[in-house]
């Protein structure tokens, strides 16, 4: 520590990093704070961020950089400062402290609390001096001072009951205070999820609920895979209008690519501008998915343009990628993403200025109101008025004219906006998010037949295999500037495995199978509640904050129970291991209360448990991966949206051990062989091929039906339509 800088310039985030110069005598989380506050008789400070937080930012500059602020703090507290990215472990506990005190919650996260971290005070964000209804830092700091002084008993009671309350909310939450048996799912659930969401669905402009609006893509998940088992055309609906109208929106970033977190307004214009990794790889998913269902072309191109985003913006040298780009740029939010008419006029010719302007509706005064200078202060939004094929009539001429016509506007536009000065980016790699990124990109690789996808999701993989792995197999949580920290969450383990196995379904690689396996006895050994059922958040040999908690809201990003019940079907499936069938009937049973309370929060649980309460397949192609047959046959099923299924490939060369005669046991990762892990049921092993030709098993509902090699019997047996793949996934993904 030197004289301008305090603690936090050892540490590697660089949420961390950016308060390394204030005041404030800030500590990182860990033994040496708490213990200074014990000897100095201090109640702890913690505030919790992240690195492209506006809120957080604005907080700092006003307070943590103030020397007056910094001296109150100082003697009054022993201050902490938390990534909650870097360490979800302690946010999840104190976000759900805050909710209860308070009744609200975000970022940045204000807790004061004692030395045994219980805490008695919760808040967000607070001003310097008071206003908009808060105490402010000046006037708060001096009366928790006094508090703590006067009111010791007070502040025993608060906290005591501020901890009870979160116990007996993880108790009631897997229903461990219910005496009688818990249930299980049904279809009645999902039908009342998808009311739930017609209820709070925007007709008029996509999403659901009004401002502010968020992405919500567990939603849409689960209501394409409503669509598909029961036809419902208003299930379908709710997902096309909200895809399109975040797509024409303000919310996409119309001139680099990529989704910002969330809308401000109702209509999707005006959005707070951070971009972030688990935002790209949900949307991602929900296009590609959306394509596969309904063959319309914007959502495949928004797809593969997300991933563009991602691979040129979000990705680190090594392959990982990074968490998000800050909303903010040279002190203002979006800066970096507004235009003046001025500068319009100087990119653009004339022509292209008159098209720029009837496209994105660009006015001289600016295209939408500032709440915060209450004006209309001459900045533009770059979006569309409507789709690409209506504009395109109005302007006389095809969408692919029109398309080529805007592509050739962003491009002078992008090059422009290059020489800004840009925001921040986060540039830790998380095991987590980059699961979800991996699972998105081998998606869109398998789906749309983009090769660059597949190549990134593989190069991801193989760093977080090699960075973030320890030598007992166990993972970590976060890697930065060479450092890997932190260890790894059920999120980690569940997210990752979710990953592994959209790359084994792309790629038929039995090492990702192999991974995935590995990682889930993990899950099961270490985060199991043998107790009351149910994941913890942090495993058994995890530093314990407050309590262990467990997770199901399905929110910006799943639940990892949720996520982890997607992966333990599929797993269960493909292995017929009692270990892990028993684990999904024992996550249904913990849960299904709590799910059927409240189905519209636990929207990626349910399409998760639909592997149980409604029809799925395992399939099983037997046959050489290069051989033109089986590339048919498998080309036929990925074509078709049938998200209920596992797929396995079996080499007919291999016998039942896992051996084949030229190759040998599991391959390494990323290499091409179809070898499938010793693990794989025995069943699966016995299949053959049937005449010299690629051969198709299907079971559905535990009943096999008999082998085929004709491509159409084999759609019909799944209930799928004969058509052929849609255009985009012509080139096949896997090797």
């Amino acid at each position: 520590m030197s004289e301008t800088h305090n603690r936090l310039i050892r540490e590697k985030s660089p949420y961390l990093l950016q308060h390394a110069g204030n005041p404030v005598d800030w500590y990182p989380w860990g033994e040496q704070a708490f213990e200074k506050a014990v000897k100095e008789n201090k109640p702890v400070f913690l505030s919790i961020g992240y690195s492209t937080c506006h809120w957080c930012h604005v907080m700092a500059h006003e307070s943590f950089e103030d020397v007056e602020v910094a001296r109150l703090m100082n003697e009054t507290f022993v201050s902490i400062k938390v990534d909650r990215e870097e360490r979800p472990d302690i946010d999840g506990v104190y976000m759900t402290v805050c909710q209860m005190m308070t009744g609200s919650g975000g970022w940045p996260l204000t807790i004061v609390m004692t030395s045994e971290r219980k805490p008695f005070f919760a808040a967000t964000y607070i001003p310097k001096e008071s206003r908009y209804g808060r105490m402010g830092m000046l006037e708060l700091v001096p009366t928790l001072a006094r508090v703590w002084t006067e009111k010791k008993d007070e502040i025993k009671r608060v906290s005591e009951e501020a901890v009870a309350a979160v116990r007996d909310q993880q108790r009631v939450s897997t229903g461990s205070l219910s005496s009688g048996p818990r249930g299980i799912l049904d279809e009645t659930v999902l039908t009342n999820a998808r009311k739930g969401l017609y209820r709070s669905f925007d007709e008029q402009f996509g999403g659901f609920g009004n401002a502010p609006k968020f992405p919500t893509v567990s939603h849409l998940l689960f209501l394409l895979r409503y669509w598909k088992k029961t036809g419902d055309e208003g299930a379908l609906h709710m997902v096309k209008k909200t895809l399109t109208s975040m797509r024409i929106g303000g919310i996409y970033d119309h001139i680099g690519f990529g989704f910002h977190r969330y809308s401000t307004d109702q209509n999707w214009l005006v959005p707070h501008f951070e971009k972030m990794l688990y935002d790209q790889a949900l949307l991602l998913l929900a296009f590609t998915e959306a394509w596969q269902a309904t063959g319309e072309k914007e959502y495949a191109d928004t797809a593969l343009e997300v991933a563009e985003y991602v691979c040129s913006s979000l990705t680190s040298p090594e392959g990982g990628f990074y968490c998000a780009e800050d909303a903010d740029s040279e002190g203002e939010e979006g800066r970096f993403y507004l235009w003046e008419m001025a500068e319009l006029e100087r990119a653009l010719t004339e022509e292209e200025l008159d098209l720029a302007k009837k496209l994105f509706s660009l006015e001289r005064n600016g295209n939408y109101f500032d709440e915060v200078v209450r004006d209309r202060n001459g900045k533009n939004i770059i979006h569309l008025k409507e789709p690409l094929d209506e504009a395109a009539k109005a302007h006389r001429m095809t969408p692919d004219e029109l398309g080529a016509r805007i592509g050739m506007l962003r491009q002078k536009l992008f090059t422009r906006r290059e020489t800004r000065i840009h925001p921040h980016k986060d540039d830790k790699v998380l095991t987590d998010w980059n699961g979800l990124m991996i699972a998105a990109l081998a998606a869109v690789a398998r789906i749309l037949g983009d090769e660059r996808c597949l190549a990134a999701a593989q190069r991801a993989c193989a760093f977080i295999l090699e960075n973030l792995r320890g030598g007992d197999g166990r993972l970590f949580h976060r890697y930065r500037d060479g450092e890997r920290a932190v260890p790894g969450t059920l999120d980690d383990y569940a997210f990752l495995t979710w990953g592994l196995l959209e790359l084994y379904e792309t790629t038929f690689d039995g090492s990702f199978l192999e991974r995935a396996l590995e990682f889930t006895d993990i899950l099961i050994s270490h985060f199991w509640d043998g107790e009351a059922g149910g994941l913890f958040f942090t495993a058994d040999d995890s530093e314990e904050v407050l309590l262990r908690r467990k997770d199901l809201y399905d929110g910006a990003v799943p639940s990892g129970n949720s996520v982890a019940l997607l992966s333990l079907f599929k797993l269960g499936r493909m292995t017929g291991e009692a270990v892990l069938l028993e684990s999904c009937e024992k996550l249904l049973r913990t849960w299904s209360d709590t799910v059927k309370r409240a189905p519209i929060g636990h929207t990626f649980f349910l399409l998760a448990a639909d592997f149980q309460v409604g029809t799925s397949y395992e399939i099983v192609v037997v046959g050489k991966k290069e051989e033109e047959d089986t590339r048919a046959m498998l080309d036929s099923i990925r074509s078709h949206y049938l998200p209920c299924k596992v797929v396995i490939l079996k080499d007919p060369d291999e016998d039942q051990n896992g051996q084949t005669g030229s190759v040998g046991t599991v391959s390494g990762l990323g290499s091409k062989n179809a070898i499938l892990p010793p693990r794989v049921s025995r069943h699966v092993r016995e299949n053959g091929m049937i005449g010299g030709k690629a051969t198709c098993y299907v079971c559905t509902n535990y009943e096999c039906m008999p082998p085929m090699t004709d491509v159409e019997q084999i759609l019909a047996a799944l209930k799928l339509t004969t058509v052929g793949p849609h255009p985009a996934a012509a080139a096949s993904s896997y090797q």
